[in-house]
């Protein structure tokens, strides 16, 4: 379990990194994701159209200009940005980070350690959800025997 400050830092835990273990469902980007258009998504700035506010004369006015989208206004604001609105039904400027999930089974895994670490180097992966559901719940257990025991 990780702990936050009130400021948001992490708060190492009591117990060395080499007493814990993390358990992790993983769907990893290069083998269980794809790129995707906006429309498969629902990109919202696809659907809808959107507007992008800019410094006059910067490298981000000479990307619009260039990018081949279409926009239907364009105009100086009065605290002189320029303002593009697109229209819909075109790519945003996020397009190539669009992703979709691919009909592939997670990844079950066990670690030694926790977000600090793996000292001991130790990884398992689960060939079945339900095994690894058994071990959680197995692992769960023991640490409140152990407490309640004292």
């Amino acid at each position: 379990m990780t702990v936050s400050s009130p400021e948001g830092q992490r708060i190492a835990p009591l117990l060395p990194c080499s007493a814990m273990q993390t358990y992790q469902v993983a769907s990893p980007l290069a083998t269980h994701w794809r790129p995707a258009t906006c429309a498969e998504v629902g990109c919202e700035h696809h659907q809808h159209g959107w507007a992008t506010t800019i410094l006059p004369g910067s490298l981000d006015e000479g990307t619009i200009r260039s990018s081949g989208r279409r926009w239907v206004v364009e105009e100086r604001t009065e605290d002189g940005f320029l303002r593009f609105v697109f229209t819909p039904g075109q790519p945003c400027f996020r397009a190539s980070t669009h992703r979709v999930l691919l009909d592939r089974p997670e990844i079950f895994l066990v670690r030694g350690g926790d977000w600090r670490g793996n000292p001991t180097g130790e990884v398992y992966q689960h060939t079945r959800p339900d095994d690894w559901v058994d071990d959680f719940g197995t692992h769960q257990q023991r640490i409140a025997d152990q407490i309640q025991r004292g």
